[in-house]
């Protein structure tokens, strides 16, 4: 009697948990369905390697047999780098492909646009890749972690170097006309406070426009001596160019995003670049000091394997592999509890996460801070490659 009343009670507890996992939206017994989309075309295009250097780490995770006995089928869509585009396929990765979470999704337009509504239906929201300092509010996007330090401690780190460079240099900044750009401005205003107006002047684009050339002209005849570019990869590189084809030499620097050899560096032309500052949180593939890092060696031999046509020097791919890193370790820490409160939960519970490619640091997240990143370093551009230059600065800088 005993026997047969145990082996109901065990019947019905391994059918609460098929119910369970049936119960969970995107997870089966043999896979784990992720969202996310890229600009895989449009004016941000050089980003999307991004998510081919995502895609390409977690095809070597399922290549090892996935993460707890689970292959990781990430399911991924062109946004163009346009608003309207991110809606639509957001939408329908949660609402026709039923994802269990969102995880990488590129670009701060579009990541506007879909925060609100991806909150509101309770799905996770990791690692977003921007830094738009709205987005660390957890009060009002409890579902959303991100995977750039923000622009605001990016924009302050600039804003002391300048001041501590040029001490009495007119700053002139060159920004995208949304949340990536305006955050850099405000970041300034936080740091010069009074004497922002007196030492600034500030230039927006349009992502529409095909070429800043103008804004650069502009801005040189505002007699500036330090000039800081933030936008992304396509528009850095015709700055870099412009700035050298009329001959104006400020204390030059450009933001995170648009730090890539291939995307960046390379189209402006590297003679044209040198001097460049910027800041970063990875080891540049191409510096000779990390000739026999064993992170940099384990990179080049995975970048090989999984990437083999793509170009090495292109610090997005490096940046995606990264963030595959990332997910790799949310998936570990969740063990067989796919629930979205529990991927949720161990998103913002990452303790001393130490990756390869990593300058030295680690990554930590907790109940308050949902940042992936929080320290970046300085680095200069030498003509053949990025140097590192200064301390390792934190994202409490005052």
């Amino acid at each position: 009697m005993l026997g047969r009343r145990a082996a109901v009670i065990a019947a019905a507890m391994a059918f609460a948990v098929a119910a369970a996992h049936a119960q969970t939206v995107g997870v089966t017994e043999s896979e784990i369905r992720i969202g996310a989309t890229f600009p895989f075309s449009g004016p941000a295009s050089p980003l999307s390697n991004t998510g081919k250097g995502l895609i390409a780490y977690i095809n070597s995770v399922n290549e090892r047999g996935g993460v707890n006995g689970r292959k990781i089928n990430l399911i991924t869509y062109d946004d163009a780098y346009s608003s309207p585009k991110t809606v639509e396929q957001i939408r329908k990765l949660v609402e026709s492909d039923e994802v269990a979470f969102l995880f990488s999704p590129l670009g701060t337009p579009g990541i506007s646009a879909t925060i609100k509504y991806v909150n509101a239906k309770k799905i996770p929201h990791l690692f977003v890749v921007s830094g738009a300092t709205k987005f660390t509010n957890f009060a009002e996007f409890p579902m959303t972690t991100t995977g750039l330090a923000s622009y605001n401690t990016e924009g302050r780190i600039y804003a002391r170097y300048i001041a501590q460079a040029r001490p009495n240099a007119k700053i002139a900044i060159l920004h995208q006309n949304d949340d990536l750009g305006r955050d850099f401005v405000v970041a300034f205003k936080d740091y010069l406070k009074d004497d922002f107006d007196k030492k600034v002047v500030a230039s927006s684009y349009e992502v529409s426009e095909p070429t800043i050339e103008s804004h650069v002209v502009s801005l040189k005849s505002s007699g500036a001596e330090a000039f800081l570019f933030a936008g992304t990869p396509k528009f850095a590189a015709q700055a870099i160019k412009k700035a050298d084809e009329i001959g104006w030499k400020p204390l030059f620097l450009i933001n995170l995003v648009s730090t890539s050899v291939s995307s960046t560096i390379v189209p402006a032309g590297p003679e044209k670049a040198v001097g460049i500052i910027a800041a970063t949180m990875f080891k540049d593939p191409g510096d000779k000091k990390w000739a026999d890092d064993p992170g940099m060696k384990w990179y080049r031999e995975h970048f090989a394997k999984y990437l083999p046509s793509a170009d090495i020097g292109d610090a997005n791919y490096l940046f995606g592999t990264q963030q595959g890193q990332i997910l790799e370790q949310v998936l570990k820490q969740s063990g067989n509890d796919l629930s979205r409160e529990n991927i949720l939960k161990q998103a913002r519970s990452i303790k001393g996460l130490a990756l390869p490619t990593l300058i030295p640091g680690t990554i930590n997240t907790g109940a308050d801070s949902s940042m992936a990143y929080t320290q970046l370093q300085l680095q200069r551009w030498t003509g053949s490659s990025w140097e590192l230059f200064g301390e390792v600065l934190s994202a409490d800088l005052k």
